[in-house]
């Protein structure tokens, strides 16, 4: 399998630590990019930042234009309506850039997941079922679209996840971040839920509180 095309930041000294970054829907790579100095993260903690680029498909939701997308969705209905087959494989080409980093060597403990909204959904099912303990998953303004069907492994179990939402989200809404962080709660992971007063995107203060808690899972 071919490697997503990636935007990568390198810090000052090796890399000791690795985020891997998915962005949103019709987005790509970069769209996160500028946040890398803003999390505040100290230059001890020496962590490379790999932001990949979905591929372009078409998205029924938008009559099917073409745009960068990590899976379809179907129809509004976040909970129910996506594709799971396209999700999963996406999940699937994102590991190949853990394992990279594995071969690079950041060992799994030493690596976070991160998406927002279309990509935190990936990220869920990524973090849960990677066969090696991970650092962490931080879920930004997403859902947990695969819930009723995806397979943790044993590997994952009570893996810190820090779910951040706005407030007035209108296109994913709060409630479907607060059901996730009650889903996985149940399920015995270590859940932080914070909540800011945004719409769909992210802002200064959501960009520090995500670099303290980044700073603790890999300090």
């Amino acid at each position: 399998m071919a490697l997503l095309p990636c935007v990568e930041i390198e810090p000052r000294a090796p890399a000791t630590a690795s985020v891997v970054w998915l962005h949103g829907l019709g987005a790509n790579g970069h769209d996160f990019e500028p946040v890398v100095p803003h999390l505040g993260l100290p230059a001890s903690l020496a962590v490379r930042f790999v932001f990949p680029h979905a591929p372009s498909i078409p998205v029924t939701i938008n009559d099917g234009y073409v745009m960068p997308a990590w899976y379809d969705i179907v129809a509004s209905d976040l909970e129910r309506r996506v594709d799971e087959t396209q999700l999963r494989a996406s999940a699937a080409a994102v590991a190949e850039l853990l394992r990279r980093e594995n071969e690079r060597g950041i060992p799994s403990e030493r690596i976070v997941v991160a998406g927002f909204s279309q990509g935190g959904a990936v990220g869920y099912e990524l973090a849960l079922t990677w066969p090696e303990r991970l650092a962490g998953l931080v879920a930004i303004s997403t859902y947990f679209a695969t819930q009723a069907s995806i397979e943790p492994h044993a590997a994952s179990a009570g893996m810190p996840i820090l779910i951040c939402h706005g407030r007035h989200d209108t296109l994913v809404p709060a409630r479907l971040g607060e059901q996730a962080s009650r889903t996985l709660t149940d399920m015995g992971y270590a859940v932080e839920y914070r909540d800011y007063a945004v719409e769909h995107g992210v802002d200064l203060e959501e960009i520090r509180d995500i670099g303290a808690w980044l700073a603790a899972c890999l300090g």
